[in-house]
């Protein structure tokens, strides 16, 4: 008990802690830190690129800290004190690989989709597709006369009208239209022609029947 009350009393010694140190402290224990904003600045200045793009060789930092004018870093420049950081290059490949396999179907599910049903593919912009091919259909076929005016502006306004979902239901529409209205020329003129023989009938039969009248009507000798 007498030790230990005798060592808790005795007076404290701290002992100086050796710090070693690394080949790095030692390089850099001689160099004074430097402010090169502006130096960095100016040299992204005259070689047109970013900041971020130039590098300063650290063993010239005092030749390159008096540099206070563009035309001291572009001599630094061509010295190759001041370099431009080469572009990082950025390999596309994996990203074409993916869209090659997108492409094909492949990354689209349920689980890949992020938006509505509209926000990935608007309604309107469909709309406004299908109408476009639609209309220059139209137009064409008006330009090469496989329809006439009547009809295209008949068309015109069913398309408008949401009548036709896709290209084939509008030529399909046009084929019948075209066939019914050829149909309905052939009836009328089958008709035309069939009530002029039922005339050209009615005509001679008056006419038999005039003579008749005028036979009788005659006096006898």
């Amino acid at each position: 008990m007498d030790l230990i009350r005798a060592l808790s009393n005795s007076p404290r010694v701290d002992f100086p802690v050796q710090r070693t140190s690394s080949a790095n402290d030692r390089r850099y224990a001689d160099i004074k830190m430097v402010n090169l904003r502006t130096q960095k600045r100016l040299a992204a200045s005259v070689v047109g690129c970013g900041k971020r793009k130039i590098w300063l060789d650290p063993n010239e930092m005092n030749e390159i800290s008096n540099a206070n004018s563009r035309q001291t870093v572009r001599k630094l420049v061509s010295d190759g004190l001041i370099i431009r950081k080469p572009v990082t290059m950025h390999s596309r490949a994996r990203a074409r690989e993916l869209n090659e396999a997108r492409r094909i179907g492949r990354h689209r599910g349920l689980g890949k989709r992020k938006g509505t049903k509209d926000a990935r593919m608007p309604s309107q912009l469909l709309w406004m597709r299908r109408m476009r091919v639609l209309r220059r259909l139209l137009v064409r076929y008006r330009a090469a006369g496989k329809i006439d005016k009547h009809l295209y502006h008949e068309l015109y306004h069913l398309s408008k009208g949401n009548t036709f979902k896709h290209k084939r239901a509008l030529v399909e529409h046009i084929q019948k239209a075209k066939a019914e209205r050829q149909r309905e020329r052939a009836l009328k003129e089958e008709m035309d022609a069939k009530r002029a023989k039922n005339k050209a009938m009615r005509e001679r039969r008056q006419e038999r029947v005039e003579a008749k009248r005028n036979a009788l009507n005659e006096p006898q000798e």
